[in-house]
C-alpha cells in the first residue's frame, strides 16, 4: 500500500534541509519514487530525515553506509533499498 498524500507531504516537508546538496538529492528522489513509496519506505525516510545534515549527506553520497544512530536499521533490506534509490543519479 502506498503512502497517503498527507504522509507524502509530511515527508517532503521534512526533506527540506539546510544543505542544498541534500535538498537536490531528496527532491530528485521524490520526483522519481514519491508515488511508489510504501509504509516501510516512509519509516526509513523518517529515520533518515531525523539525522543531522552532515550525517545524511554522508549516507546519500555513499561516503558511509551507516551512522551510529541507525547502525541496526541499516542492516534491514528496506533501509538498503531506500538508500539505493536515494543514491541513483
Amino acid at each position: 500500500m502506498t503512502l497517503s498524500n498527507a504522509e507524502l507531504y509530511r515527508l517532503k516537508s521534512d526533506a527540506r534541509r539546510g544543505l542544498l546538496e541534500n535538498d537536490l538529492i531528496l527532491h530528485r528522489f521524490f520526483e522519481r519514487y514519491g508515488d511508489q513509496l510504501n509504509a516501510a519506505d516512509g519509516k526509513v525516510l523518517t529515520q533518515l530525515l531525523a539525522l543531522e545534515d552532515n550525517d545524511l549527506m554522508d549516507l546519500l553520497i555513499g561516503r558511509k553506509d551507516s551512522v551510529a544512530t541507525l547502525e541496526q536499521e541499516s542492516q534491514e533490506e528496506s533501509f538498503k533499498a531506500v538508500l539505493f534509490k536515494l543514491r541513483q543519479k
